[in-house]
């Protein structure tokens, strides 16, 4: 208290001075004005710094191949800056960063007869140190193994927040550097950043991999590898991109070894000459570096495995593609085609074993040099061996064009103009001869359309029932089919084809098939590829008493393509269909080998002749898991109770088989983890809607999965099953039957959710598709919402 009395006088005094002053009471003149001070530092602006980000996407490391030593003699230094977005979404710089690691490497001519001619190396590897060199603020690190290593020692400039600068303090040069490597050879450098969480104090959860820089030391240019025949977009095409990346920076979203490392750049780091082993090591059963590797992996599904490579579940992995179509992956060049060597080729081909001759003609090579004087050019070229691109080739093969759709006296009669490799064919061709399988894939598509725009199938005429009807005359077919009286009053007619040709590839043209009554012709090797008709799907429209079908275009689910987009059908346009077969083209290449050798189709319009919402039943109503393996390693399954399905829309049987397995002939069906919900074989997200729907619907604005009415964009609300083939048929829900049919929601918990928003499920008996209420699934469901799809399901994003 005395304190502050003592302070209030001391004020009152000091205020009387200033007010009574000295002098004569004018003011004197003001002095000269002083010198400036020194500036003092600035302080930091808030918000001009990071230390945390939302996602990996938001982090950017950036180094410049003038700021780090990689080769020569000179003491390694690196110097990189990193930004992060902060709550603005703008890059400002990071601060704070405490553990990176360095990937180099190189690319140098090989100088030996095996291998390819160019070949990677890893700097650390080649230092005997490991596949990387970390930085850190105490210049040590803990390696995975648990033992301490030597680390270059990172700083961060304190006047420049977010520069870094890595140095060596231990005894010689860095390990990434490559003393006695040429200056002038193509170095690669990869950064990834450790410890980076986001504001909430969880680490995040993808890697953070600064953009690989490919130069050349001695100038300091960016260079192009001459290795990297295939590319991120093409591994993309199946694994989907992840988001927030650059268009020039685009990412793998779904890798499931080392937990993703998004670009084949980075995986060559370690996947190179280095780690490489024989492919006939049985304990291992691989190759590892990079160019075997990824062969075996992804022709997993057709080798006999053995070792680890059993051991990694690659028999699981189906390759999506053919096997012989090489640029679905090798987008980037013909290195592939150009460049002949063993340790490529026997990775696939594991058949052969070049030491012995087996397999090879008793062909005993002395080297890799000696490969290109039979595999150089020619028909053993890789490019003319697998005959890569073959099916473009056959566009012109077997034309059908639908000409008319008429009906006299209960019978109905189409019309169809043929045309056999590029010319009308001639009369008495009997195309029955040309089909890759006898009595199979043989059928002209025929059915209706029900209201909504949906197939009703059941009008279809085939070469068992109606061989003499498939004999050409006058360059056509005519085709007939007793209906009843009215059947077709007021309704719309679709005419296409699933005719499944025989294929020669060494002149793409089609062919009759000498072995016919031997099975496929693409097993008996009459024909050497199974090619579907090339039809522009059809429907015509009858008036209230149907006489002649006129073409229409008017209620449809599904278009056709056109028949110069034999290779490349699309929904793109048609806003009723939100899935596309572009999308499934870019991975699988065409669905005509999916579907091979039993049905010749191209489109949707040919796969919903079956595949629809009112052909109740399925061959494949139960659900498997794997319940382990047996003595040879082969899986062993077991039925999942109360899980069936007993229909084959397209909807319903496209999800199932995306997020399972089919066994084939192993007793397994369609089948799951161990768990009874792992995805054994999708190569993209789980939750990556868009790798097989739209994008974007005609008006560019984000492809809706509900319509306005909480139903589906499609118009479909009900769909027939059937347990006892077709004895009764009840009719469920389409949105429950989506969700349950795509992952795990199944269970007895899933099933009470979805009855009380509005569905109708197997076991309701309900019998009349017209009893079946729109479900209440958009209200939480649609886009937009809380717990909108478009949420839950972000794809690359998670």
């Amino acid at each position: 208290m005395r304190t502050h009395k003592k302070s209030l006088l001391a004020m009152a005094l000091i205020a009387a001075i200033g007010l009574t002053g000295c002098g004569d009471g004018d003011d004197g003149q003001d002095g000269a004005p002083g010198a400036p001070g020194t500036p003092g530092t600035p302080g930091t602006p808030a918000g001009i710094t990071v230390d945390t980000v939302s996602s990996a996407a938001d982090f950017v490391l950036t180094v410049a191949p003038a700021d780090i030593v990689v080769v020569g003699t000179d003491a390694f230094t690196i110097k990189f800056t990193a930004t992060g977005k902060n709550s603005k979404g703008e890059a400002v710089p990071f601060t704070g960063l405490e553990k990176v690691a360095l990937y180099v490497m190189n690319q140098a001519a090989n100088t030996t007869d095996t291998g390819a001619p160019v070949l990677w190396q890893n700097n650390a590897l080649a230092n005997e140190f490991g596949s990387s060199m970390y930085c850190t603020l105490t210049g040590k690190a803990t390696a995975r193994g648990g033992a301490e290593v030597d680390a270059c020692t990172l700083v961060e400039d304190e006047a420049n927040p977010g520069a870094y600068t890595g140095t060596w303090e231990h005894d010689g040069n860095a390990p990434v550097v490559l003393a006695e490597g040429d200056a002038n050879n193509l170095f690669r450098v990869m950064v990834r950043t450790y410890n980076v969480s986001d504001s909430s104090g969880a680490g995040i959860s993808d890697k953070l991999l600064s953009t690989p820089v490919d130069f050349i030391p001695a100038t300091g240019e960016l260079a192009v590898s001459v290795k990297d025949s295939v590319s991120n977009a093409a591994c993309i095409k199946c694994h989907s991109s992840k988001d927030g990346y650059a268009v020039t920076d685009i990412r793998i979203a779904n890798i499931g070894a080392h937990h993703n490392y998004q670009k084949v750049e980075n995986c060559v780091a370690c996947h190179n000459p280095a780690y490489a082993a024989d492919q006939n090591d049985a304990e291992k059963g691989f190759n590892p570096n990079w160019n075997a590797m990824i062969h075996t992996i992804h022709a997993g599904h057709h080798l006999d495995l053995v070792g680890d490579a059993k051991a990694e579940g690659w028999e699981q992995i189906g390759f999506p593609s053919e096997l012989n179509e090489c640029t679905t992956c090798h987008d980037n060049g013909t290195q592939w085609n150009d460049n002949v060597y063993a340790e490529a080729c026997v990775s696939c081909h594991t058949d052969v074993d070049l030491a012995t001759g087996d397999g090879h003609r008793g062909i005993v090579p002395e080297s890799d040099a000696a490969c290109s004087g039979c595999h150089g050019a020619g028909s053993l070229s890789p490019m003319q061996a697998h005959s890569v691109d073959r099916r473009a080739a056959f566009e012109t093969g077997l034309v059908l064009d639908v000409m008319s759709a008429d009906v006299a006296a209960d019978l109905l009669t189409v019309v169809i103009d043929v045309q056999l490799n590029g010319e009308v064919a001639i009369d008495g061709t009997d195309l029955k001869e040309y089909l890759n399988k006898y009595q199979s894939g043989d059928d002209i598509l025929i059915g209706t359309l029900d209201a909504n725009g949906d197939y009703v199938r059941g009008l279809s005429i085939n070469t068992k029932d109606n061989a003499d009807e498939f004999v050409v005359q006058g360059g056509k077919l005519t085709l007939t089919k007793a209906i009843t009286a009215g059947q077709l009053d007021g309704k719309t007619l679709s005419v296409s084809s699933e005719m499944n040709m025989c294929g020669d590839t060494s002149t793409s043209k089609i062919i009759e098939n000498t072995k016919l009554t031997e099975g496929a012709g693409t097993d008996s090797g009459a024909c050497d590829v199974a090619i579907p008709a090339n039809i522009v799907t059809k429907f015509f429209k009858f008036e209230a008493t149907a006489v002649k079908g006129v073409q229409t275009e008017d209620n449809l689910r599904f278009v056709s393509s056109k028949l110069t987009d034999y290779m490349s059908p699309t929904q793109a346009g048609n806003d009723r269909t939100t899935a596309d077969e572009a999308k499934c083209n870019a991975c699988h290449g065409n669905l005509s080998h999916i579907k091979s050798p039993n049905h010749g189709v191209t489109d949707f319009t040919q796969c919903a002749d079956c595949h629809n919402n009112s052909y109740a039943g399925s061959y494949h109503a139960d659900v498997y898991k794997q319940s382990g393996v047996d003595a040879d390693g082969e899986p062993t399954f077991e039925v999942m109770e109360g899980l069936e399905y007993y229909n084959r829309d397209l909807v319903t049987v496209a999800h199932r088989f995306h997020s399972g397995m089919f066994a084939g002939n192993t007793g397994g069906g369609i089948y799951l983890g161990t768990d009874g919900e792992t995805w054994v074989n999708y190569p993209a997200p789980k939750t990556d809607c868009q790798a097989c729907h739209k994008d974007e619907n005609s008006e560019g604005d984000a492809m809706p999965f509900f319509a306005a009415n909480g139903g589906l964009t499609s118009g479909r609300e009900a769909i027939a099953t059937t347990d006892n083939y077709g004895a009764t048929v009840e009719y469920i829900s389409p949105v429950a039957e989506a969700c349950r049919s795509c992952h795990a929601h199944s269970g007895a918990a899933a099933l009470a959710h979805f009855k009380s928003n509005g569905a109708t499920v197997w076991g309701d008996e309900v019998r009349d598709a017209n009893l079946v209420p729109v479900e209440s699934c958009a209200t939480c469901h649609a886009e937009g919402k809380t717990y909108g799809i478009d949420k839950m399901h972000m794809g690359g994003a998670h």
